[in-house]
């Protein structure tokens, strides 16, 4: 299937997905779906929960960071105790205190981020029990905080935004675990292995060599790393490796899984708030970023690559095949990875480090907007929902029109709440980034010095505070610097940002709607999704500019130099 083909039937499966998962979305966290309600009842019976009872934003919160909290302590136990707990054919030791931390609070925060290789360090039981099921949990609860915000704008005088246990068994039983059941059973019919048996160890007595293959559970985790926008695969090579992506077809559906509920979600919005012309203008916004962002990463992937052209190599008549898998070439490769990291997902088909210069900018650039484009499953549309309050807030300021959003009037709390969500990645990076710069703990960690050795730790900080947990590698950030630094990168990713959010939800829900009048700003109209685009850029491109200067920019201008001494 040619590059142009894919990208159509691309866009064509995620068109006719829109509506209709759109839909289910909005009657799952309406209580309008209950054809599982056999298999709700106990589970609430189990946790002590009233389904008909909702919670506060404040109680919605503390829940959150309850179920967080315990959710890092039990990955955390697992890892540390796999050694002697089964489903462990390779006999592999206990995970180190620092990489368990750091990996609970990675699959806890929907990052995935992996400083191991995983068939060499993570049991059958731990791939599976620990962080395949955070993958599931991770995202129900990124779904949810958006879903409350959506609940903030649509509702009327309300001091509840839902119910946090309630949301959490409905979004993994009637989204996830349904869909990830029947793709599985598809990746498996395509190749992908699935088996609990031990790894497979082959002699060519021929040629006399041995070879030990790795097996295991990989299908299943396979599809829902792809699905919850989580990213880690269980092969280091992630979804490069055969027996995760097998096929053309298992990588184009690896693309779809991880695009159609960050899309979906924006007409489930639409829907939510009685306008599907809002959920609209959200959709045009993402693809328009995401567009841009593809077009300029794939014009540098399918020209040469300037390192290997330097070194006396001019016939590259196919593209920067460095880093790529033969299967799926340079333009399949970007089309995946950039995907990847548009999301929160993280997984890859193809080396980052390898991708040129510019087209190694566009996978940050698809992080340093905020991952709005579309984001991952629920964070994009909450994050793009912050962006839209700031963009409502400077347009009322610029025609002098009183800020209001699907009539709720944007006031001072508003902003400083969307403000802080807005900022506190970017104020993240910036500051973990600068100081693994300017500590030695920081740059000895480093294999690449020059403009793409601060590309990797740049690389770094923003794929952790933005939840995405993909690498440019060249980085050995299995340390206590890293492994510390980096936990904390991805908890105020999570958590710093969601907080405002559910702090925003409840401060809307309670606010009357006030009546549309001749001077409210209308942000259905192409002129809104104007202001929108801008306002995501211009954060994201005063803020960060500086920094792809000293990294990616740099180093297409003058090569690899030297920035560190």
């Amino acid at each position: 299937m040619g590059f142009g083909i894919t990208v159509l039937v691309l866009a064509l499966v995620l068109a006719l997905l829109w509506r209709p998962l759109g839909a289910y979305m909005a009657r799952i966290y309406g209580g309008e779906m209950r054809w599982l309600a056999w298999l709700e009842r106990p589970v609430y019976r189990a946790i002590g929960v009233d389904p008909s009872s909702e919670q506060s934003w404040k109680r919605y919160a503390g829940a959150t960071v309850v179920f967080s909290a315990v959710s890092v302590v039990f990955v955390y136990l697992i890892e540390r105790l796999q050694g002697v707990l089964p489903l462990n054919p390779q006999h592999l030791p206990a995970v180190p205190p620092l990489l368990a931390l750091n990996t609970a609070i990675s699959f806890m925060t929907n990052t995935n981020w992996q400083n191991y290789a995983g068939e060499a360090t993570m049991s059958y039981l731990t791939q599976m029990a620990a962080l395949a099921v955070q993958q599931f949990l991770s995202a129900a609860v990124g779904i949810q905080v958006a879903l409350v915000l959506v609940r903030g704008f649509s509702r009327r005088e309300s001091p509840t935004v839902g119910n946090f246990w309630v949301d959490l068994v409905r979004g993994s039983i009637y989204l996830l675990l349904p869909i990830s059941a029947v793709m599985t059973l598809v990746f498996v019919s395509q190749g992908a292995v699935q088996t609990l048996a031990g790894p497979a160890h082959v002699h060519d007595a021929l040629n006399g060599v041995s070879q030990t293959i790795p097996l295991g559970p990989v299908a299943s985790m396979s599809v829902i790393k792809q699905l919850g926008t989580n990213g880690g695969g269980f092969f280091n090579a992630n979804s490069a490796d055969p027996f995760e992506n097998p096929t053309g077809l298992t990588n184009l559906l690896e693309i779809v899984l991880l695009l159609c509920i960050p899309f979906s979600l924006t007409y489930t919005f639409g829907r939510m708030v009685g306008s599907l012309r809002q959920g609209l203008a959200l959709l045009a916004t993402m693809v328009v970023l995401f567009g841009a962002v593809l077009g300029m990463s794939l014009a540098a992937e399918v020209g040469p690559n300037p390192a290997v052209r330097a070194a006396g190599v001019t016939s590259q008549s196919g593209g920067n095949e460095v880093g790529k898998e033969t299967r799926f070439g340079p333009a399949a490769s970007d089309l995946f990875d950039i995907a990847s990291t548009s999301t929160s997902t993280g997984s890859v088909d193809a080396a980052n480090d390898s991708f040129t210069p510019i087209g190694g900018a566009g996978l940050l650039v698809g992080m340093m907007l905020g991952e709005v484009s579309p984001g991952g499953v629920g964070s994009g549309l909450y994050t793009m929902l912050l962006f839209a309050v700031v963009a409502v807030f400077v347009g009322g300021l610029m025609v002098g029109r009183t800020p209001e959003y699907l009539g709720k009037k944007i006031q001072a709390r508003e902003v400083k709440l969307a403000s802080l969500g807005v900022l506190m990645m970017p104020v993240t990076v910036l500051t973990l980034a600068a100081l693994a710069v300017a500590l030695p703990a920081g740059r000895s960690a480093v294999l690449n010095l020059g403009p793409h050795g601060f590309s990797e730790i740049l690389y770094a900080f923003v794929s952790q505070a933005n939840n995405n947990g993909s690498a440019f590698a060249g980085l050995s950030a299995n340390t206590a610097f890293y492994n510390l630094t980096g936990a904390l990168a991805m908890t105020l990713g999570r958590l710093g940002i969601m907080l405002p959010v559910l702090a925003l939800g409840g401060a809307l829900a309670a606010k009357p709607k006030v009546a549309e009048t001749a001077g409210t700003m209308r942000t259905d109209r192409p002129v809104f999704v104007g202001l929108l685009l801008g306002t995501v850029v211009l954060v994201g491109g005063l803020t960060f500019l500086p920094a792809l200067a000293l990294g990616p920019i740099a180093e297409s201008l003058v090569g690899p130099g030297r920035l560190f001494g």
